[in-house]
């Protein structure tokens, strides 16, 4: 119902994306609320990217939807994307625009207001980029492309931020400042998106969890309701994620290895 869509910040409903004879995401639903954080979790090549770049708009369904406040992708995709920041693993950035550049570009694409802008120091005094904010990026590291791209996402301020693998390429100090961020942002009633491999940072984030095998979304649920569905009641998530995702060989595996 509308209604009760424009109560959430995001809805996917039956989304499925296929290349050729093969089903990349297989009639996949969620939902987001504001003041959350959700973590997207699979095996590589179970649907993870795929469902992230149609969320993102970079890729469209063959069958479903998604909403962003009951605005539906398909019919609004401009006015979606506007309400939407992506973060991805491994950022394109114009190479010959100095970082300060980047950050303005992105800044006139949103006609964000001159005070919002000014935000940027704060953000890039957070991630050490501020003596850099006047280099090309041509010669910025992963890392420090990383924090430009996340400098862009939070100085918008978007009601969702997509993140694939937030902490690659990123010092110790840079990913708890992120982690912090994130919190800070969903603290505010605004959302995050977030898919990892690093089951310790989703177990710490996330509220909560959809684990995504094979196209389709296997389980759903807080920590509490997977480890339940696991018969895992005491265990961290790593070890419920390897029992929901079939890794029964594991065992088996690790022994051979010690045996060596």
């Amino acid at each position: 119902m509308p209604g009760q869509e424009e109560k959430k910040l995001l809805v996917v409903e039956n989304l499925t994306k296929r290349f050729g004879s093969y089903i990349a995401v297989d009639h996949v639903s969620f939902s987001l609320s504001g003041g959350e954080i959700f973590g997207f979790l699979g095996p590589n090549g179970a649907g993870k990217t795929t469902t992230i770049k149609m969320l993102a708009g970079l890729l469209q369904a063959d069958e479903g939807r998604i909403a962003l406040r009951g605005l539906d992708m398909g019919a609004n995709p401009r006015e979606c994307k506007r309400l939407a920041a992506y973060i991805p693993d491994r950022p394109y950035l114009y190479e010959k625009l100095t970082g300060y550049e980047f950050l303005q570009f992105v800044a006139s694409l949103y006609d964000l207001a001159p005070e919002q802008f000014s935000r940027t120091e704060y953000f890039l005094r957070l991630f050490d980029l501020l003596d850099w904010r006047h280099h090309l990026i041509e010669c910025y590291s992963h890392g420090m492309r990383q924090k430009i791209i996340m400098t862009a996402a939070f100085m918008l301020d978007l009601p969702l931020i997509i993140v694939d693998e937030p902490m690659v390429g990123l010092d110790p100090k840079s990913a708890r400042i992120v982690k912090e961020l994130f919190k800070s942002h969903a603290r505010r009633g605004n959302s995050i998106f977030l898919s990892t491999h690093s089951l310790e940072i989703a177990e710490e984030l996330c509220d909560r969890i959809g684990i995504i095998l094979q196209g389709r979304l296997r389980s759903l649920g807080t920590l509490e309701s997977l480890r339940r569905e696991a018969r895992l009641v005491d265990s961290d998530l790593e070890e419920v994620f390897l029992e929901l995702t079939g890794a029964e060989d594991l065992t088996a595996i690790i022994s051979a290895l010690k045996k060596q």
